[in-house]
């Protein structure tokens, strides 16, 4: 998995480079676009050429690292299309034009429920059905037909886990453009809930990033209904920041060597720490 998890870094390295050095969305899609088919094609290269080891292996591959990519990919070309149809006219009308497409990519999440809260959940018993290459059945597969045009690097299920992520990350440019287009500056700029407070995110964002993904694991917002797009775009909100991509994130956080939750390991220690000194 190594030769996976290096891909991606360097994936991931390029992308920021683009997005960090141009401006117009229409040239990061379509360079994004070109980088990904690239990187995809060496990472299917390497699948034929050296398998996997292990059904646990070739399953995080299609649940996790295939998808991962390949969301990028998706979201790219639909940022290029939804840049290129973007209305040139009054706020109002392109605040429209952003609020049905976050519909239509939510129908999709509608459409899909049962796989949606699967996957959300972290759940695992149907995983041999959905990322096996072996495994796949007909009667479990989703409205898309990519595996049929190449069953050697794809599952039932893997695109639409790309798609779940690629849908997310165009909410969220959606609704960062719409908040521009209404409060007519940077969504990061001096809102009403900004004049209610003065609070900013000082540790490092990765631990913020793991924090989010704390509380989304719990009931403890909106009885656990609320989707992670939400959780992270409230909390850029409150603590003026912009998270970037904390899909990526997450997945670093997943590949560390020593401790997954290393901040919620810090908040528990400095917790016990003050009331061990408060007993004093």
């Amino acid at each position: 998995m190594k030769f996976y998890e290096e891909t991606i870094k360097r994936l991931n390295t390029e992308l920021d480079t683009i997005e960090s050095g141009i401006e117009n969305p229409l040239f990061i899609a379509e360079k994004g676009i070109k980088l990904v088919k690239t990187v995809l094609s060496e990472v299917r290269t390497e699948v034929l050429s050296q398998g996997f080891q292990s059904q646990v292996d070739e399953i995080n591959f299609f649940k996790n690292i295939k998808p991962y990519i390949y969301s990028k990919l998706i979201y790219y070309a639909k940022l290029f299309n939804l840049e290129s149809k973007r209305p040139r006219s009054s706020r109002k009308t392109q605040v429209k034009y952003f609020n049905s497409h976050i519909d239509k990519l939510q129908t999709f999440f509608n459409e899909n429920l049962d796989f949606y809260h699967y996957y959300r959940r972290g759940a695992t018993s149907f995983d041999k059905h959905y990322f096996l290459r072996s495994e796949a059945d007909i009667r479990l597969f989703p409205e898309n037909f990519h595996f049929f045009e190449d069953e050697q690097f794809s599952t039932s299920h893997d695109g639409t886990v790309a798609t779940i992520l690629a849908y997310d990350l165009l909410i969220i440019h959606l609704k960062r453009e719409i908040d521009k287009l209404e409060n007519n500056r940077n969504h990061f700029g001096e809102g009403m809930l900004h004049k209610k407070t003065r609070l900013t995110w000082t540790a490092h964002k990765i631990y913020l990033i793991e924090l989010i993904y704390a509380l989304h694991s719990t009931d403890a917002i909106n009885n656990g209904t609320a989707d992670i797009k939400d959780i992270a775009y409230f909390v850029e909100r409150i603590f003026r920041i912009d998270l970037g991509d904390y899909y990526r994130a997450f997945l670093e956080i997943r590949m560390r060597k020593n401790g997954r939750t290393k901040f919620l390991n810090i908040l528990k220690e400095e917790l016990m720490k003050r009331m061990d000194e408060t007993d004093n």
